[in-house]
């Protein structure tokens, strides 16, 4: 089938689906009264009957097929008053409501029982994970705020390098297969080298899903997960803001309205801004003189974000928001590393007036560049910049979804780097990747969730359309015990080069796939039989229960198989200047995680293990690639206490066997002459080495146990001190990070690290 059939196939699909006849509407969005902040996942329901909906990421929700009648609306929300509405509906007249909840001093352990079973009833949810900023909150603040990059790996099915570097894998995929998006915009590295911090200031998210496998149709282009983070709109009624100030770095925060939002006003208009640094580099001499480094803790970072929001009553938003993302990092006698993420951009939310639908999109242009400058070899270099545009459509059906959309990326890549033999080369792609989708969630009486999706994805400078179905499952067997599955077909143009000179790999030059065959052969290594296509290629399957034995106590389990039929990695092999410069590769990853969370009356308990096993063939050996790790435990425990529980203690304690890696066998000098009358007697000569087997042999195991405490002080309804103390590695335990195969010299994640530092609410 051609692309024009897959198109018309969809368009009948749709036009079938949107034929089906309403009944009367009540729609509208939830609000947090003091701030006219949007509130998801809040509880919608018409009292006595079975109609009900809970709030989207955005704060939409909408009722639909109800029959006539007056009702009352009670809307709910952990942390906020419930609320009460009488609503007349008649006809086929749909009501919109704008419905504001105040914040409630007295959180009801209760009322987040019902509220997350709810979700876990209504959602399919497999192999994802919500994160909120009160949940990145129970970790121990490591160098002052809780951070997105910190709860990362304390997930189910998250690899972290560890302390250094920024490198996460997720069920077997490297970081180029894990997309993340921010309000639908593609960041290319969030994550600072100093690994316990991402570009993200914990107060400007409003939530975040993180999917491990098995995603749906509304995301493609990457073969192993995806991270879609939401970014909330500044305060609407007030100026209000944060300073943060520790003894690594700082934070300052700054929001308000322009236009103020008003019950007898249409529209308001707010901004938030935001700035986070570190200055590691400098104080990390004057408060661990004990580290072994003459130059200190390395690390430096700036990260800049600002939005501009305007906001309607009935819901429909538009933004303008930019950022400026920097990381520089020297390890002495090493390597200098640094990159710079900068983009501008603008997404919108359109609530049509008597449709049971809403319109979302977004539009922006951003640049990653990277340089890594190794003292033992030639420099590597890579950029990467271009447009990302997307356009969905939600139409609700009763207690059923239907959305469809388009998604179009055009970038550029550039990667330059030098040969073995010190050639230097060059590799520039121009390209767009299009697709189209559309997703059908279907609710059988609240008991049987089937969600089939499906993508067609098309790849301009490849000529390659890739047809991906999807679907999840979700079987409610009784209230607390749910079976659920996701399976699926992704694929990708963007490639990732990593070097075997490196134990740890500290960079990662981008490409797209390259149709050239002296860059890329069409077959594997030893392999007469043809690489169909030059996309990369992987299959999900994931099975998963839910069980929640008591209110306060909830587990999850799954097991995932992931597929990669077609990858391409850089050719270990090349000798010669005629050898490709890239392989294909095939490879598997599969395993088991089980979660298990206790949350009641300020005692909170988090414990997750997961087993995992990530292979790949080259075409001449099976191995282990430099990520896989067999087993691995978090544990993240936190106790609030006092009165208003202003007081808060908590710890993680981290727990995972080592990496594969290749073993040097030899050193051995070594001359290349380049003139015929060179002076090879007195000429010096290179260092070469030997290599044992490929990740035949492991590092030791990684352990760390990180503790905090802080306390708050309420300063008046609207002002907050917060005092915090934390400690990372508190026995001082050697991990070892990386290290130089020529000089042999090793690099230690951190050692014993103390964090203090204060934070002005206003």
């Amino acid at each position: 089938m051609n692309l024009r059939k897959y198109i018309l196939f969809v368009s009948i699909f749709l036009s079938g689906i949107l034929a089906v006849a309403q009944n009367a509407i009540i729609k509208g969005f939830t609000y947090d009264e003091s701030t006219g902040e949007s509130l998801p996942y809040c509880t919608i329901l018409l009292t006595g009957t079975s109609y009900g909906a809970l709030s989207d990421v955005s704060g939409a929700f909408l009722i639909n097929k109800i029959p006539a009648g007056t009702y009352i609306v009670k809307v709910s929300l952990l942390g906020y008053v419930d609320l009460f509405d009488t609503v007349e509906v008649s006809g086929n007249a749909t009501i919109t409501k704008r419905y504001s909840i105040s914040p409630n001093s007295q959180t009801l352990d209760a009322v987040q029982i019902v509220g997350e079973n709810t979700r876990k009833e209504q959602e399919t949810r497999t192999s994802v994970i919500s994160v909120t900023p009160k949940d990145m909150g129970k970790m121990p603040a490591i160098g002052g705020q809780p951070d997105f990059a910190q709860y990362l790996q304390v997930l189910p099915g998250i690899i972290s390098t560890g302390d250094q570097g920024g490198q996460l894998y997720v069920r077997g995929g490297t970081p180029v297969q894990n997309m993340l998006l921010m309000d639908g915009v593609i960041l290319y590295n969030p994550f600072h080298s100093i690994g316990i911090f991402s570009v993200f200031d914990m107060d400007i998210m409003s939530s975040a899903d993180v999917y491990t496998g098995g995603f749906g149709a509304e995301f493609g282009g990457r073969i192993s997960s995806v991270m879609d983070i939401k970014t909330r709109d500044g305060n609407k009624k007030r100026l209000a803001g944060k300073v943060d100030l520790n003894n690594i770095g700082g934070q300052l925060l700054l929001e308000g309205p322009l236009l103020k939002l008003k019950e007898d006003r249409k529209t308001s208009i707010s901004f938030i801004l935001s700035g986070k640094g570190s200055f590691l580099d400098k104080s990390s001499k004057a408060f661990y003189p004990y580290v072994d480094n003459p130059d200190g803790l390395p690390y430096s970072f700036w990260d800049l974000y600002g939005k501009l929001t305007l906001a309607t009553k009935n819901g429909t938003r538009w933004n303008i928001f930019g950022f400026n993302y920097d990381d520089r990092v020297k390890y002495s006698s090493v390597a200098n590393y640094g990159w710079d993420n900068w983009g501008i951009g603008s997404n919108f939310l359109i609530v049509p007036g008597d449709a049971p639908t809403t319109i979302e999109g977004s539009l922006a242009y951003s640049k990653y560049t990277s340089e890594l400058q190794d003292v033992n070899f030639d420099p590597r270099k890579s950029s990467m910049d271009g447009f990302t545009f997307n356009l969905g459509f939600n139409y609700y059906l009763g207690k059923s979804l239907l959305k469809v959309g388009i998604d179009v990326v055009g970038y550029n890549t550039y990667y330059e780097y030098y040969t073995i033999y010190h050639a230097q080369r060059k590799i520039e792609d121009h390209t767009t990747d299009m697709s189209l989708f559309v997703k059908y969630k279907y609710n059988f009486r609240n008991k049987l969730l089937i969600e089939p999706g499906f993508r067609l994805q098309y790849y301009y400078s490849l000529g390659e359309v890739s047809p991906e179905p999807r679907l999840a499952l979700k079987y409610n067997i009784l209230p607390n015990l749910r079976l659920k599955l996701a399976a699926g077909m992704y694929s990708q143009n963007l490639v990732s080069i990593i070097s075997d000179r490196d134990v740890v790999s500290l960079f990662n030059g981008f490409l797209s796939s390259p149709l050239e065959s002296d860059l890329l052969p069409n077959t594997l290594i030893n392999d007469d039989k043809e690489v169909k296509g030059r996309l990369q290629k992987s299959q999900h399957a994931i099975l998963g229960l839910e069980y929640d034995p008591i209110n306060p106590l909830s587990i999850n389990i799954e097991g995932y198989f992931k597929n990669f039929s077609q990858l391409i990695s850089a050719n270990r092999y090349k000798m010669v200047e005629s050898d490709n410069e890239f392989i294909w590769e095939k490879g598997q990853a599969y395993g088991g995680d089980i979660s298990v969370k206790y949350e009641q009356k300020g005692v909170y308990i988090w414990f997750v293990y997961s087993l995992g096993w990530v292979k790949r063939n080259d075409g001449k050996v099976n191995y282990f690639p430099h990520f896989d790790r067999r087993h691995n435990i978090n544990l993240v425990a936190s106790y609030s206490f006092g009165k208003r529980r202003s007081w808060e203690i908590n710890c993680r304690w981290n727990f995972g066997t080592g990496f594969p890696f290749t073993q040097t066998q030899a050193y051995y000098p070594h001359y290349d002459p380049t003139y015929i009358n060179d002076d090879y007697v007195s000429a010096n000569e290179d260092v070469f080495f030997l290599l044992a087997g490929l990740n035949e042999a492991r590092l030791p195991s990684y352990h760390r146990l990180d503790l905090g405490a802080k306390k708050k002080f309420f300063l008046g309804p609207r002002h907050s001190l917060e005092l915090y103390f934390s400690m990372t590695n508190i026995y001082n335990y050697k991990n070892v990070f990386y290290v130089n195969r020529t000089t042999n010299d090793v690099v230690y994640q951190l050692p014993f690290l103390y964090y203090f530092g204060m934070t002005w609410r206003f």
